[in-house]
Parts: structure tokens; sequence; C-alpha cells
């Protein structure tokens, strides 16, 4: 399987990285199977940071290692994805132990929806309602460092 990971810098020994901001699942390692998902990534990132070059670090994982690890994997916007996102957005003290967490990616599109839900004017349903017509990507969040050490890097594409 090959996932793709966006960002200002090249990215060839991947780590976890305590971010500046909460994200849908955590702190981990973010990769997505969508190439076009990594490269929004990537610009995202280099505008934040207002420095360095887009680029998009491809990876290789060969997926039988994930019946050897903790895995959560949401298949879609789902009430539990939802909690799940809140939480780890939202609850500084949440925590749990999944080595890898797959699922839909909450982007730019789904933001004004999930803030909606967050503030308590949505419902779960309403919410769920809301955003799967919206084709999310996928993201994998690769969380502890044995999920890490099974990634190889495969090289850089520059946007």
């Amino acid at each position: 399987m090959i996932l793709y990971h966006g960002s200002n810098v090249v990215v060839e020994e991947p780590r976890i990285i305590q971010p500046d901001r909460r994200l849908d699942f955590g702190s981990g390692f973010y990769l997505t199977s969508s190439k076009e998902q990594a490269q929004r990534w990537a610009e995202l990132t280099t505008l934040r940071r207002g420095s360095g070059q887009e680029l998009v670090s491809e990876f290789e994982i060969d997926g039988s290692v994930f019946s050897n690890l903790r895995v959560l994997k949401f298949d879609s916007a789902s009430v539990e994805w939802l909690k799940y996102v809140n939480n780890n957005r939202n609850v500084p003290t949440f925590t749990d132990d999944f080595d890898v967490v797959i699922g839909p990616v909450a982007n730019d599109r789904t933001m004004p929806v999930l803030r909606l839900y967050f503030a308590g004017a949505y419902t779960e349903e309403e919410a769920i309602r809301r955003l799967l017509p919206q084709k999310l990507k996928d993201q994998y969040a690769f969380r502890s460092n044995i999920a890490i050490e099974a990634l190889r890097f495969k090289g850089v594409d520059e946007l």
C-alpha cells in the first residue's frame, strides 16, 4: 500500500511530534492514500510555516502489518468518528492506546459543520447528514514508534 505525506520539508524518517494544534486523531505522523490530499496538506503547511517548499513524501507499508498493531478504523463519517474527532480536538486530557487510526479527514470544507457540532448547534445526526455528501478523503495517523517503523520511504515529489 502506498501512502503520502504532504509537508514543507522532505520527510524520510517520520516521527511523532507534538503538534501546535489539536488534530483529528491526536498526535501522530499523518498520511493519506490520496496524493491530491497530500498535495493540499503540503500547500497548507508551507503557507502556514512561511518557509520551505511544497513536497509530498511517499511511503510504502505492507497492509498485513496492521494485524499486529492496535488499529482503530472508521470507514466513513459516523457518530463514533465524530465523537473521536471531538475528543481529540476539544478534550485536552483525552488519550487512548491505538498505534494507527484510519478514517475520514476533517478538512476546510468540513470545519464549519464540525464547529457548529462542537458548539452544540448541530446534533450528531445532523452533523453526519451534512458531512456524508462531501466525499471525505482518508487519513492514517501513525501514533506509535512501532507503527512508524513499518513505513518505508520511497521518494519525494516536488509540487
